[in-house]
């Protein structure tokens, strides 16, 4: 189907990736479990966007680029574990605490700024890129066997984060009520994030 000899085994990948605990699933569920299920369905729109990037990029060719040349995987990979490291050290130490505040208390710029945040950390993965690049259709020139891979993947992944977000807001809103709970969790999700930028950091392709 338009070069694509192995959709089925993208599709199960898709869903094995999506499934596997990974920096933007934390993100969904940080956002969740801090501010509600509002925000965490901003959260996802954020990933979804910076996948449709990644989905672009390799639809141009522009992802080739991270699987031929170190020196770019390399400053693309240290530029998303710098982010990650940076936000959780601003989770750790900051002063209001999120986890505290209720879903409603959130502001268009402060939605804004979690969907920023979200683009920010799925399109630094260069790992995303390259699994698009695993499945390059070898007997086919053009950007559509790379469009319709994106969006099977966009499909799988929307449907995972929005079920996950429903689940752990639910979950959460109880945590998110109980300021020494709050506390914890806030602190516990700074040096998760921290431990992914390091993970991140030594990685290797």
């Amino acid at each position: 189907m338009f070069g694509i000899e192995n959709y089925t085994g993208f599709v199960i990948a898709a869903v094995i990736l999506n499934l596997t605990p990974g920096a933007d699933t934390f993100y969904v569920l940080t956002r969740c479990v801090a501010q509600g299920k509002k925000a965490g369905l901003v959260s996802v729109a954020g990933i979804m966007t910076g996948c449709v990037v990644h989905v672009l990029f390799a639809a141009l060719g522009l992802s080739v680029i991270l699987s031929t040349s170190a020196l770019a995987f390399t400053l693309v990979k240290c530029a998303g574990a710098v982010y990650l490291i940076y936000l959780g050290i601003k989770t750790l130490t900051a002063k209001s605490q999120a986890f505290e505040s209720g879903e409603d208390q959130y502001s268009a710029k402060n939605l804004l700024y979690i969907y920023r945040q979200g683009i920010i950390t799925n399109v630094l993965n260069p790992k995303v890129a390259l699994f698009f690049l695993s499945f390059d259709p070898s007997q086919v020139t053009g950007p559509l066997p790379f469009l319709l891979l994106g969006a099977t993947f966009l499909v799988t992944g929307t449907t995972w984060f929005l079920i996950l977000a429903g689940m752990a807001a639910v979950m959460t809103r109880t945590l998110r009520e109980n300021r020494r709970t709050g506390v914890i969790l806030q602190k516990l999700s700074g040096m998760i994030f921290i431990g992914f930028g390091l993970k991140l950091a030594f990685s290797s392709k």
